[in-house]
């Protein structure tokens, strides 16, 4: 059995997280960094927060790299993760971070804009899952994909039809392929976060931070070291039994009654 110890000693391991350049995907980027492993991530638009991720993880005396990319497009699925073969020769976890987070009332929703909260949320899911599977299948010794989905895949919220439709095909998706690559040793696990603190989110949103503080029995918002966290736990050896599941992490707010 693996030592106590050990059990989040993450060096040579190699990490790949679609949306590094700020916010969970950040956190989630630095974690690893910090328990050892060698880290790739992607970012779409933000190169400056891409560069600030890399030296965070740098001042750790660890190595990152990133790759602008498209992560609904599969031709630069490959090419990300081609990109991460030729800097570190393998891929050992995935996190599908990923996501988009729009308002939108379902009676006046453009095809457009549904077909654009699905493809960011659940077609990079699907996309990025298959190739890294693929490689992981290819070399040989398993490995662990941990896709971030939401509470309110379970728990709908108002102007989010296809938010709340995308997320929750997220969490089939990954029980799907949990079911489909267990026979190679690959674990495919879900962490659906409440709501995340983010810079301004005060100011931007006073009454909804103050709802959620009054309904959260732990009172507080989530940051994006408590979603690192679980998603470190859930690839790591002290999960090794585990696949296929959905862990809530939102600070207990949906232990409220809902009647």
């Amino acid at each position: 059995m693996t030592h106590p110890h050990q059990l989040f000693d993450f060096t040579d391991k190699v990490l790949l997280v679609t949306g590094g350049s700020g916010g969970i995907g950040r956190g989630i980027c630095v974690r690893f960094a910090e328990a050892g492993a060698s880290v790739a991530f992607s970012y779409k638009q933000n190169q400056a927060g891409a560069k600030q991720t890399v030296e965070m993880i740098e001042g750790l005396g660890k190595t990152a790299v990133y790759s602008q990319a498209d992560v609904t497009q599969q031709d630069q699925v490959v090419q990300m993760v081609a990109k991460v073969m030729g800097e570190y020769g393998r891929i050992d976890i995935l996190i599908n971070n990923t996501g988009t987070y729009p308002l939108d009332a379902f009676t006046t929703m453009s095809l457009e804009a549904w077909q654009a909260v699905m493809d960011t949320n659940l077609t990079s899911t699907f996309l990025c899952t298959q190739a890294v599977a693929n490689q992981m299948i290819q070399q040989g010794q398993g490995g662990a994909i941990v896709n971030i989905a939401s509470i309110e895949g379970t728990n709908p919220a108002p102007m989010h039809s296809h938010y709340n439709a995308a997320k929750a095909g997220v969490i089939m998706l990954t029980r799907s392929t949990a079911n489909e690559l267990g026979q190679y040793n690959i674990r495919v696990n879900t962490v659906s976060p409440g709501l995340i603190w983010r810079e301004g989110i005060e100011d931007a949103w006073p009454e909804g931070v103050e709802r959620w503080q009054n309904a959260a029995p732990l009172t507080r918002l989530g940051k994006p070291d408590d979603i690192a966290n679980a998603c470190l736990f859930l690839t790591s050896p002290a999960a090794r039994w585990i696949t296929g599941t959905n862990l809530t992490v939102d600070g207990g707010v949906m232990t409220n009654q809902i009647f």
